[in-house]
Order: C-alpha cells, then sequence, then structure tokens
C-alpha cells in the first residue's frame, strides 16, 4: 500500500512538473505515457521514474 501511494505521489509531481523536465531531457523516454482524458493532458512517467530512482539509488550508496 505504500508503495502505491509513494507512486500516486510520484506521478502527481511528475505531471506538475512536465515542462521543466522535459527541457532536461526525461519524459520523452520510451515507456512515458501521454494521453488525454476529460479533456486534460495527463502525464504517465513510467521510465523516466525509473531512470530517476536509479540515480537516486546510485547517489545514496555513494554518500
Amino acid at each position: 500500500m505504500r508503495w502505491l501511494l509513494v507512486f500516486l505521489i510520484a506521478c502527481l509531481l511528475f505531471n506538475g512538473l512536465q515542462h521543466w523536465l522535459a527541457r532536461i531531457g526525461l519524459g520523452k523516454l520510451p515507456g512515458d505515457f501521454r494521453f488525454i482524458l476529460f479533456g486534460r493532458e495527463w502525464y504517465l512517467p513510467v521510465a523516466s521514474s525509473l531512470v530517476l530512482s536509479l540515480i537516486a539509488m546510485a547517489v545514496g550508496y555513494f554518500i
């Protein structure tokens, strides 16, 4: 249940930071999904979440 909540919060953050993340190249990876639902564009960043998690894990490992 905790991981589902963390994933939901991460997706909401990615939706809010979508334009800034696109400038650095995240959000256009294969596995990042965009769709329109109820007149609003939604963004599901599966691959970008994985990349950011691996970077955070590597930083945590070396510190």
